[in-house]
This record gives structure tokens, C-alpha cells and sequence, in this order.
């Protein structure tokens, strides 16, 4: 079944796993983990170093990510993008956290992840 024909719900209960993982190896700074869901472009835009520089960056200048509020989902043929209200530790204020997922070889896949 493809992406876009899921429910909201089941929809959620895929990509939430992902994105917690996100944050999570984020936080630990683990390149490998971060990466292990991505699909072939997401990972060749993204080197070690410069995940490593905006790792840094986030958690010095915004600390560590925070609790985050499902904004919406769109879903068109072929990709999902899901989008959240993203908060940080040290920081006041809301920050758009944003997932887009496509399929590849019957599995989701991050095609692209921003926090802005």
C-alpha cells in the first residue's frame, strides 16, 4: 500500500518513529542513525561534517529539541509530507519542523527533514 493511501493514523504510526529517530540521533550527534532512513539524494546532500556543524549549531544557539505539535499532513501519489510546531530547550518560541517521505523499494524513505 502506498504512502498516500493510508489514514492519518496508520500514516502516523510510520512516520513518527522516523522522525523521533531524527531527533534523536540529532541530539547524540550520530550521523549513521540519522541518516538510516534516507533515500539516495537526501543522504548525498548531507555530509558527516555538515551534519555535524548544524548539530552543533542547533544545540548551542536552540539547545536540544522539545516536545513538537502535529501541524498537518499532505499527501499527494507517491509522497507525504508531515509538518509539526517544534520546540527547544533553551529557547523560547516555535520552530516549523517538516518530513518528507516517498517510497522506494515498497519502503518509506526521507526524501527531505528541515527545522526551521
Amino acid at each position: 500500500m502506498s504512502l498516500s493511501d493510508l489514514t492519518d493514523e496508520d500514516l502516523l504510526a510510520v512516520v513518527v518513529p522516523i522522525m523521533d529517530n531524527l531527533m534523536d540521533a540529532s541530539t547524540r550527534i550520530d550521523y549513521e542513525a540519522h541518516g538510516r532512513d534516507f533515500a539516495d539524494r537526501a543522504k548525498a546532500s548531507l555530509s558527516e561534517a555538515n551534519f555535524r556543524r548544524i548539530c552543533e549549531g542547533h544545540q548551542s544557539e536552540k539547545g536540544y529539541f522539545a516536545d513538537r505539535e502535529l501541524l498537518g499532513i499532505l499527501s499527494r501519489p507517491g509522497s507525504v509530507v508531515v509538518v509539526w510546531k517544534q520546540r527547544f530547550t533553551k529557547v523560547p518560541g516555535e520552530f516549523q519542523a517538516e518530513l518528507m517521505l516517498s517510497e522506494s523499494a515498497g519502503r518509506p524513505m526521507i526524501e527531505r527533514v528541515m527545522v526551521i
